[in-house]
């Protein structure tokens, strides 16, 4: 194993200096990714601290994991049709109507409740199917087509569950998902299963290159970022491992919730990094007649991003229903504005062909933080939705600018 590391790391590849160059040039023209967000993450720690001692503790700590998981699901399963610069405005309520399937088929018909999710996910995949059908074989505008159906749904999931229909989830396993912790070696055996993974796919990922003859990042590069893996998820496993209970029974661990969406988030990144329908995907946002002269199929390419974006979204939906412990008529009413918001604050372009899953989480805690904050300030929930819109207008202005700066007209 040693022999093919420093093989690898001997091969031809760039060097630790080129890198930091390269990323400074690239944040110089106007390319800063997540950078705008990440610094805010810092600002938004630094204030709320100052003005809330509750603001970085055991519980809290934890609270914004979970509290952010919904949003990250649905931000990144937004980032599939946004790389493509269109919009499915439906995904929230795509998952509300998913879920209100899901209940009914176990309170009404008696289902078990594996088959009724297994249905549910079906629903939510076909869903995503029509709407990309007619924005890609159509033409019909995204935006048009996906407020149709975000209009439509919000009648179907009344129907589905009765004017004001509120029904409990009393499946175990699924309110398990935000409401319970793992062991606490589970936390510690969830880090080393990522690092581990971490590394192996960056070995992989330079055997592919070195064989197609591209160069490679330094060998350097791999072992920061498998020490930043480490240090961050080691801080993180410990103070979720902490008691943050403030009765007689504890509560420790690292919530279910964040092993399934780091899972998710690493799927969906490897298939839009390391496969050509990633590839494609970027190109077609870049530019789709470009794309379409080189051969890509950019018609199948538009559907499979809208199919992919409601099944994700129906992951989103699981999670709200775990959370609140029902499901209900207005379920994904709202939330699908945050998952844009969360989206481009992260540093997703609008304008297609730029962007990450990784950005759309790191904005998606950006949102959960401001909320969280002015949770805790006793703030009004008007404050927050003020605070949340400047701050996607700067963030989106940001990213006008950027393009504006490398020449990049919008096709709008």
């Amino acid at each position: 194993m040693s022999e093919k590391v420093t093989s690898l790391a001997s091969g031809h590849e760039g060097t630790l200096g080129d890198q930091v160059r390269g990323y400074v040039g690239r944040v110089k023209g106007g390319e800063m990714g997540s950078l705008p967000a990440v610094f805010g993450i810092i600002i938004l720690t630094a204030v709320f601290q100052t003005l809330s001692p509750f603001f970085i503790t055991k519980l809290n700590f934890a609270n914004l994991f979970v509290q952010a998981a919904e949003l990250t699901m649905l931000s990144s399963a937004l980032v599939f049709v946004i790389l493509l610069a269109e919009i499915d405005l439906a995904a929230g309520v795509t998952a509300g109507v998913a879920m209100a399937v899901f209940i009914q088929l176990i309170k009404a018909q008696g289902w078990p409740w594996i088959p009724a999710l297994v249905v549910a996910f079906i629903v939510g995949t076909a869903i995503g199917l029509v709407i990309g059908f007619l924005v890609a074989k159509i033409g019909v505008p995204s935006f048009v087509v996906s407020l149709a159906f975000f209009l439509g749904f919000q009648g179907m999931q009344l129907v589905l569950l009765g004017e004001g229909g509120v029904y409990r989830v009393e499946v175990p396993a699924v309110l398990a998902i935000m409401n319970k912790n793992l062991p606490a070696a589970g936390g510690w055996i969830l880090l080393v299963v990522s690092a581990l993974a971490s590394l192996a796919l960056s070995i992989w990922d330079r055997r592919r290159r070195s064989s197609t003859g591209l160069v490679n990042k330094p060998f350097s590069m791999i072992v920061i970022r498998l020490v930043a893996i480490v240090i961050a998820g080691s801080f993180a496993v410990y103070y979720m491992n902490l008691n943050r209970s403030q009765g007689n029974i504890p509560i420790k661990g690292v919530p279910i919730v964040l092993p399934i969406t780091i899972v998710v988030l690493a799927i969906g990144t490897f298939l839009l990094d390391r496969t050509r329908f990633g590839r494609h995907l970027y190109a077609v946002g870049g530019n789709p007649e470009a794309a379409r002269r080189a051969g890509i199929k950019v018609v199948k390419i538009r559907i499979l991003a809208f199919v992919i974006c409601s099944f994700l979204a129906v992951i989103s939906g699981v999670f709200h229903a775990s959370r609140i412990g029902s499901v209900d008529g207005s379920a994904g009413h709202t939330i699908v504005l945050s998952g844009v918001a969360a989206a481009v604050v992260g540093g997703v372009s609008l304008f297609g062909g730029r962007g990450r899953l990784a950005h759309a989480a790191i904005g998606a805690v950006v949102i959960s933080m401001i909320d969280n904050g002015l949770g805790l300030l006793q703030m009004p929930a008007g404050i927050s939705y003020l605070v949340q819109g400047g701050v996607l207008l700067a963030a989106a202005t940001i990213d006008a600018l950027a393009r504006r700066r490398n020449g990049v007209v919008s096709r709008n």
